[in-house]
This record gives structure tokens, C-alpha cells and sequence, in this order.
């Protein structure tokens, strides 16, 4: 039997000492001595049809989240409510999109944040489909800041791989991974069944312009040459062609069939985490010497931080 129990309240605004947001000054840096890890759970804000909240993508990955970090001790930032859109998914009421520049200033600047209060190991976590701008912001703020620090970001749906498919390729599905449809309303419900209104349910069909094998389907689990979000064109916009806010066959969601994917994805991020806390115990970070040819003295006072003698992060430049 699964260590994993879900579903579960969500945590996300009760007193707690796991997310970010619910601790005092004291609470962080007593944590920061025995744990620097910090998930940051990025989500949106979109529509999900009839049966899935707005907030779907946001919810999973917090129920997500909280599950490691009962088991981790690792803190959890403090949810990101809106999130990148691919082109087709603008102008569909109840989606919430931001520019791309935005969001990813947004990213950085969360970096920046985290790293200057002593969170320097980041794992984000998203299954919302901005896989294509989440490593972007990273790497720049890496280019930008050149300081020592370890920071992921792990695609849910790469992660549950299979077990995300539909039959017809090894999954417990009988459609393709889409958007609220199938698999996606299976993980609200094996989360948090309390949101869902699957009376409301709704199916729609599916099709793209090409032939199927050219782009990815949703999450680019099957391995398809062209990523999902790598194309402009290759389907009509979504408040035009699937006004429903569905991609697929929501009626045939079922919890049980999404418990494979939520416990491998938490299996997974314990292993991330375990690794991580092993190769770079509380407080130790990649050599800055492998990591910046920025002055050593200059690296020493930004880890010392501000309140210890030292500098803090945005003396080196102002997130933008």
C-alpha cells in the first residue's frame, strides 16, 4: 500500500509552519537552520470548464507541495496565482494570462527574494503548461546574478510520464492528456474532490489542423517531434473552438485512476529533495568559485546577507 494519503484539507491559509507565508520572522530563521529548501508552486488562473475550479492548476500543485513538505520539512512559498498562456489560450473568458515578460520579472524577482532571505535551494514546481518560459526566467536570472545557488524546476506532467497516458500508450486513460479534461479532472478529484463538480461535467473532441504526430499533446509526454507550445497555428484558439473550456472527455475523470501520477510525482520530489539536502547539507552551496568569477570577497558578504555584515542581493542590481 501507498505511503501517500490524499486526499486532504488543504493547509494553504491554516495555522501552520510550512508555508512561507504563515511564518513570523523567528519561524524562518529557526527553519533556515535546519532546512533551506523552499518549494515554489507555480500555477494559473484559467478556465477548466464546468467541473474544475479556475484555480486547477494552482490547487495541484500546492496538494502536491504540502504532501512532500509534511514529509521533508521543507518550506512552501507562497502559491503563484496567475501564470503564462501559449497563444491559443488568449482571450478565453476566465483566463487570467500575464505578459511574458511579466511573469518571468515575476519569477526572477521571487528568486531574488527567496535568496536573499537564505532560501538559496528553489524547486518550482508547475503542471500548467509554461514549461517554456519557467527555465528561461531561471537561467536568467542566473546570467544576471552569477551567485551560488541550487534551483530546479521540475514539469509535473515529464514527471508522471505514463502514467499520465492514455491506454493506447502503456496509461490508465482512454483519451490523450489534454487540459480539463480526463487526466486533469482525475488529479482534481484524487486532490481535492471538494472543488469538483462533476454533475457539470462536460466532453468535447479534440483536433488539431495536421495530422496527429507532428505536436505534442499536453504536459509533451509522448515524445512527439514539435513540442505542444512550440507552434502557433496548428489549432484554433480556445474561445473560438472549445468555448467549454475543455479539451477532452471530463465525464470519464475518475480519482483512482490518478493515483499513480500524484504518488509518483511525490516519490519523486522527496528524491529530488533527499539528494539535494545530501550533496548540499543546511547552509552549503556550489563553491562560488565553480559558480561566478564575481570577486570572492564581493560573493562572501551577499551569503553573510545584510543582517550578518554582509550585502544584501540587490546591491549587485534591481530585479527588471
Amino acid at each position: 500500500m501507498s505511503e501517500w494519503k490524499f486526499p486532504n484539507e488543504g493547509c494553504i491559509e491554516k495555522p501552520n509552519k510550512m508555508y512561507y507565508h504563515t511564518m513570523t520572522k523567528k519561524d524562518v530563521e529557526d527553519r533556515l537552520k535546519v532546512n533551506d529548501v523552499i518549494i515554489i508552486p507555480v500555477g494559473s488562473t484559467e478556465n477548466h470548464g464546468n467541473a474544475g475550479p479556475m484555480g486547477e492548476d494552482t490547487f495541484i500543485v500546492t496538494r502536491i507541495a504540502e504532501m512532500v513538505a509534511e514529509k521533508t520539512g521543507c518550506t512552501i512559498a507562497s502559491p503563484i496565482w496567475y501564470g503564462s498562456h501559449p497563444f491559443h489560450h488568449i482571450g478565453q473568458p476566465g483566463t487570467v494570462p500575464l505578459p511574458d515578460n511579466v511573469f518571468s520579472d515575476m519569477l526572477r524577482s521571487i528568486m531574488s527574494g527567496y535568496w536573499n532571505t537564505g532560501f538559496r535551494k528553489q524547486i518550482f514546481i508547475s503542471l500548467h503548461g509554461q514549461e517554456y518560459i519557467i527555465p528561461s526566467a531561471i537561467q536568467e536570472w542566473g546570467k544576471k546574478y552569477q551567485v551560488p545557488a541550487v534551483i530546479y524546476f521540475v514539469d509535473i506532467p515529464r514527471v508522471m510520464g505514463e502514467t499520465l497516458m492514455d491506454k493506447a500508450h502503456g496509461g490508465p486513460y482512454e483519451t490523450p492528456f489534454q487540459h480539463a479534461d480526463e487526466a486533469e479532472t482525475s488529479i482534481s478529484l484524487a486532490l481535492f474532490p471538494e472543488l469538483c463538480d462533476m454533475a457539470n461535467a462536460e466532453d468535447t473532441s479534440v483536433k488539431g489542423f495536421l495530422p496527429a504526430g507532428h505536436v505534442d499533446r499536453g504536459g509533451d509526454i509522448y515524445g512527439y517531434p514539435i513540442p505542444g507550445h512550440c507552434a502557433v497555428g496548428n489549432v484554433g484558439i480556445e474561445c473560438v473552438t472549445f468555448p467549454e473550456g475543455v479539451l477532452g472527455k471530463a465525464t470519464l475523470a475518475d480519482a483512482s485512476k490518478a493515483r499513480a501520477s500524484v504518488e509518483k510525482t511525490c516519490d519523486y520530489l522527496v528524491k529530488l529533495y533527499t539528494d539535494l539536502i545530501t550533496t548540499f547539507p543546511v547552509g552549503v552551496l556550489p563553491d562560488g568559485k565553480l559558480m561566478s568569477q564575481r570577486d570572492p570577497k564581493e560573493i562572501e558578504a551577499l551569503l553573510k546577507g545584510p543582517l550578518n555584515g554582509g550585502k544584501h542581493l540587490y546591491t549587485i542590481a534591481w530585479p527588471s
